[in-house]
Order: C-alpha cells, then structure tokens, then sequence
C-alpha cells in the first residue's frame, strides 16, 4: 500500500549541484545509466510533493531527454509513480526490498514475538522505529489488544528531531555519527522547528536515563515511551516504543511506570538477541 502525501503548496527547493560526483579512481567502474538511475532516485526520496522530469533534470544537471528513458523504466519496473499530472515520487518498493534486506528482516522477526507479549501485557500498542535517509521509520507494529488502540503505520515516516524515536537514536551513538545523522536530517510534514541548543539538552537527558518519556509533539494526551535496541557495539540500532494513552473509565490498565518497566525488559531482551553484550543497561 502506497503512502501518499497531502498536496500542499510546493516547496522551495534549494539549487543542487549536478550529481556527477565519481572520483578519478571511480571513472574505471563507471556505469552511467546505473549512476542516472541511482541520482533519481535519491532525488525524489527528499521530494515529498514529487518532481516534474524538467525539475529532476533541473536539479541533476541533466538534460530531460538524458532521463526520459530511466525514469519510464523506473516507473516500469515499480520504483516510482506518476502523481498529480506529471510529478513523480517514489513508490514503496524501495522500503519492500528493505524489508527482505537481512538485518532489518532479522530485527522485525526477532522483534515480533517480544511486541506482541509486550502488548498483551501493557495494554499498549507498541511499534519499532530506525533511522532511515534522515528521518524516523516505523518498521514494525502491533496493536493493543484492548478496544480503544493507538499506533503508528508500519513505513510511516516521523521526524528525527522532535520524537521520542529520534531523540533515542540520536542519544546512543558516538559523536561522530550523531553529527552526520544530524547533517542529514530532512523534515517530515508537519515537523516542529528545530532548536539545537534545546535538542543537545534532551539528548543529553535521555542519554543519562537511559531512555526517553516525554509527551507526544504530535497528537495531545499522549506519553512516549522510547528505550533503545543496541547493537553489538552498543550503539542505537533501533527504538522500541509505547505512546502511552490513559484510560479514564472503570477499564483499569498497567500504569504509565509499570509499563516502562515492561518496556525496559523487553528492550533489553531484543538487544541481546540483535547481539549487545551489555543489554542489561539499557
């Protein structure tokens, strides 16, 4: 099922530079339809309204001729559509054959059997965030078993600076990666503006916690729960997270600090499959 984005006033778009970048030693192994193929489609990734041929020509430095072909063989072959006239975006095949990809396959099957154990306890939908071309992906989802449930998409797309997932990612890495994480970041729809001096502070924070609690930025009344799924360096691979809603009727729940204990647990148990020695401490 395709994701497709609210129309909405187009968006100014900052001049790139042609995307001929090979180095000298490169230029040996050189495949130019390849090259083409690959600069469309890192293109359109960042270009929620879509671009027309002329615009992607524009931005790549090309010709429309040079592209007509490649992208009717991209839209041949399922990559991307053509939407509103003569815009093309992305399709979701790209996020399909991540998904067949072996480690984010590994962590979903591991992690599903812990979500849906997690979720009968908690009462709680649940899902599992990475980070992906400068944002925040749900790749896997379950549902509160309860009446009244609220969870995310799996392939939603969410901001990396003002979610609990992003703030999570974005804490359990070193410097460096965190740096080039940040250099990457492109917003989501409806994204809040960015104040860095405010985001160090709570990534620090969650840093220090262990995990991130803070109440949701997007839709009110509701409590983020993140903890991190480490990999075998330690570092932040993925988030497990609760948005936490509290019943108000006789129907009683497990309690906003019984369930981060919940999710403490099960956090831990996952990073210890995806191999972190010290799953203890997260």
């Amino acid at each position: 099922m395709a994701l497709i984005a609210p129309v909405g006033e187009p968006r100014k778009r900052k001049t790139r530079p042609p995307a001929r970048r090979a180095s000298h030693v490169d230029t040996r192994y050189a495949v130019p339809a390849l090259d083409k193929g690959l600069d469309v489609l890192e293109l359109l990734a960042s270009e929620i309204d879509g671009l027309s041929l002329n615009e992607i020509a524009r931005a790549l430095g090309r010709t429309s001729s040079e592209l007509f072909r490649m992208v009717t063989a991209l839209g041949r072959r399922g990559y991307i559509e053509q939407r509103n006239g003569d815009r093309y975006t992305l399709t979701l095949k790209l996020f399909e054959l991540a998904h067949r990809h072996k480690p984010i396959k590994s962590l979903t099957a591991a992690a599903a059997p812990l979500m849906l154990e997690l979720v009968h306890r908690a009462l709680q939908s649940c899902h599992l965030t990475v980070f992906h071309a400068g944002r925040v992906m749900v790749v896997g989802e379950v549902d509160s078993p309860d009446r009244y449930a609220f969870g995310m998409k799996v392939g939603a797309l969410v901001g990396l600076t003002d979610t609990a997932s992003g703030y999570v990612l974005l804490a359990f890495q070193d410097d460096a990666t965190r740096h080039v994480m940040l250099a990457s970041h492109q917003e989501v729809e409806g994204e809040l503006d960015l104040d860095h001096a405010q985001l160090a502070k709570v990534v620090r924070d969650v840093a220090k916690k262990g995990y991130a609690e803070v109440q949701s930025r997007q839709t009110r009344g509701v409590t983020n729960i993140a903890f991190p799924i480490r990999g075998p360096l330690g570092n932040g691979i993925a988030v497990l997270n609760i948005p936490y809603s509290e019943r108000i009727d006789k129907n009683l729940t497990p309690s906003i600090e019984a369930v981060k204990e919940m999710l403490r647990e099960a956090s831990a148990r996952l990073s210890l499959l995806m191999g972190c020695v010290d799953a203890g401490g997260s």
